[in-house]
């Protein structure tokens, strides 16, 4: 572990320079110790792909206290471990209208459109972390079949909820915003929203699983989402 200063009012916890489930278990499992231990001054926490991003108020508690305090923490990181999985299942409809890239996402890694879809909705992905846009979530563990360049001329608008494949991840926008990812599907539930109690659906650590729905499916489910009514389907289980 490296401890960094991020100007005068946060601090870097580096775990490594490998992107890896180890590594950011271990992150996440960090932040939850410092969360229990409650040090005063510390205002916020933001787990990333390899780091852990500690903000702190520099009246109430100085850069060294706070190094040493974490130190001291740190030698319990090895004796924890995450024993649950929270999966959320996001309901998707794929092709057409809803993903427009598909076909070019089948011909790309030489198979069906119907594969495609077979594959992407086979896995359970681990968010990393969250950034870019509220409730964009970096997900890990998409299968290689399906690594696809990115366009060469990002869209100036792809829609909330568009399910896409950049590269070498898959995620959803959470917002409408602009984007070069290829968009084969979408949802009709809501990644982000600033009225909900819980304004983001997920968080660093959890799983999604994506779910095929029918385009009739998507409209019933949109309608119960405008109407609060929707609720995703989390799974809890036993790592």
């Amino acid at each position: 572990m490296k401890y960094l200063i991020a100007g005068d009012s946060a601090l870097i916890i580096e775990f490594g320079n490998d992107i890896s489930t180890e590594t950011n278990n271990k992150i996440r499992v960090f932040n939850d110790l410092i969360k229990s231990a409650k040090i005063q001054g510390i205002t916020e926490t933001v787990p990333t792909f390899r780091s852990l991003l500690i903000y702190y108020d520099p009246s109430k508690i100085y850069f060294d206290e706070l190094k040493s305090k974490i130190e001291k923490l740190s030698k319990n990181l090895d004796s924890k471990s995450e024993t649950k999985k929270r999966i959320i299942e996001i309901p998707v409809c794929y092709g057409g209208s809803f993903g427009e890239d598909l076909e070019f996402v089948a011909e790309h890694a030489k198979l069906t459109t119907r594969e495609v879809i077979q594959i992407h909705t086979s896995r359970e992905y681990l968010i990393y972390m969250l950034g870019f846009l509220p409730g964009f979530a970096y997900l890990g563990g998409l299968d290689s079949r399906l690594f696809t360049p990115r366009l060469k001329n990002p869209r100036t608008r792809i829609d909330a909820g568009s399910v896409g494949i950049g590269g070498e991840q898959t995620g959803i926008y959470p917002l409408a915003s602009p984007g070069g990812w290829r968009l084969i599907g979408t949802t009709p539930v809501k990644p982000y929203d600033a009225n909900r109690e819980e304004p983001i659906l997920y968080k660093a650590g959890d799983y999604i699983k994506f779910v095929e729905i029918s385009q009739s499916d998507f409209y019933e489910i949109k309608n119960l989402v405008d109407k609060n009514l929707y609720h995703c389907n989390v799974i809890e289980r036993g790592l």
